[in-house]
C-alpha cells in the first residue's frame, strides 16, 4: 500500500531537516575563530525482503537479484571537519594559531581542562592568560601569568613565550599542546571548547612543533574551515532533496484517495 511511501519519504524529510540545521549552524559560525564545520552522513534502513537473492525460480535454478524495498534513511553521524582553517594576520600580542595538529589546553572555575583551536588570548586582572567568551575567561593550561609592566609578549613557533620588562626579554614556561587519537571524537561544549570523551581518547601533550604536534604562529589567528560557497551549494541540494521527498508524500496520499473513492 501507498501509505508506506508516506512514512518512508518522512525519515528522508526528518534527515534532511537535520542536515539543514548542520549547514545553518556552519553558516552561523562563518567568522567564529577556529570553528571546524560539521557533516551530516546519512544511512539507509531496513528492508522489507519480498524474496531474498539467490531463492530458486520455477526450474529450480537461483534468482540472480532480489526483491527489496528499503523503508527510508537516517542521520548516521555528524562529522567534524578537523580540515586546517585560513591564518589571519592580527599582529595582536596575544592572538596565537596552531599550524596542523592539536588544541590549546584551558581551564575553567572548577579545574576541568578543555581543549580549543581559538587562540584569541588576552590577559585579566592578576596577568594571566585566558581565552575570553562571551561568559567567562578560562585560564591557559599550563598556567601563564606576566608580571605587572610587562610588555612585548612573544611566542615562537616551538611554543617558548617570554616578555620585555624593564627593557629585559624574560622567557617563560614553553606552550604545551595536546594531541588526540580521534580528534573526531571530542564532545563539543561551545564557547569555542571541546572535552574529552571515551571516542576520542586521553590527550598526549606535547610542545609544538615535535613529534608529529603543530607549530604555534603568534599574532595570528586560524579562521573557521567553513566554505561558504560549498555550503550554499549543499543548501541548495538539500532544499531540492527536500521538495522531492515532499512530493512523494504528496504522490502517495493521491494514490491513497484513488484507493479510498473506489465504487463497485
Amino acid at each position: 500500500m501507498s501509505i508506506q511511501t508516506l512514512y518512508t519519504a518522512a525519515t528522508g524529510m526528518e534527515s534532511l531537516q537535520t542536515k539543514l540545521d548542520v549547514i545553518a549552524n556552519n553558516l552561523a559560525n562563518v567568522n567564529t575563530t577556529g570553528f571546524k564545520k560539521g557533516r551530516a552522513n546519512f544511512e539507509d534502513l531496513f528492508y522489507r525482503h519480498y524474496k531474498y537473492p539467490g531463492t530458486l525460480d520455477s526450474q529450480g535454478n537461483p534468482t540472480a537479484t532480489g526483491t527489496s524495498v528499503g523503508l527510508g534513511s537516517r542521520v548516521q553521524s555528524v562529522q567534524t571537519s578537523q580540515q586546517q582553517g585560513a591564518s589571519q594576520q592580527t599582529n595582536g600580542q596575544f592572538d596565537m594559531a596552531i599550524e596542523g595538529q592539536g588544541f590549546f589546553q584551558v581551564q575553567d572555575s572548577s579545574g576541568q581542562t578543555l581543549y580549543t583551536r581559538a587562540g584569541n588570548f588576552s590577559t585579566n586582572a592578576t596577568g594571566e592568560l585566558v581565552l575570553g567568551s562571551a561568559s567567562s575567561g578560562r585560564r591557559l593550561f599550563p598556567n601563564v601569568q606576566l608580571p605587572p609592566g610587562a610588555t612585548n609578549f612573544s611566542i615562537t613557533e616551538d611554543g617558548v613565550m617570554s616578555y620585555v620588562l624593564n627593557g629585559t626579554q624574560t622567557p617563560l614556561n614553553t606552550l604545551e599542546i595536546a594531541t588526540f587519537t580521534n580528534p573526531e571524537g571530542l564532545l563539543k561544549l561551545g564557547d569555542n571548547l571541546y572535552a574529552t570523551t571515551e571516542a576520542s581518547g586521553q590527550p598526549t601533550t606535547g610542545n609544538p612543533n615535535l613529534n608529529g604536534v603543530g607549530q604555534i604562529r603568534g599574532g595570528t589567528l586560524e579562521a573557521s574551515n567553513v566554505e561558504p560557497v560549498q555550503e550554499l551549494i549543499d543548501l541548495i541540494t538539500t532544499q531540492r532533496s527536500f521538495e522531492l521527498n515532499s512530493q512523494a508524500i504528496q504522490a502517495g496520499d493521491q494514490i491513497l484517495q484513488l484507493i479510498s473513492n473506489l465504487r463497485r
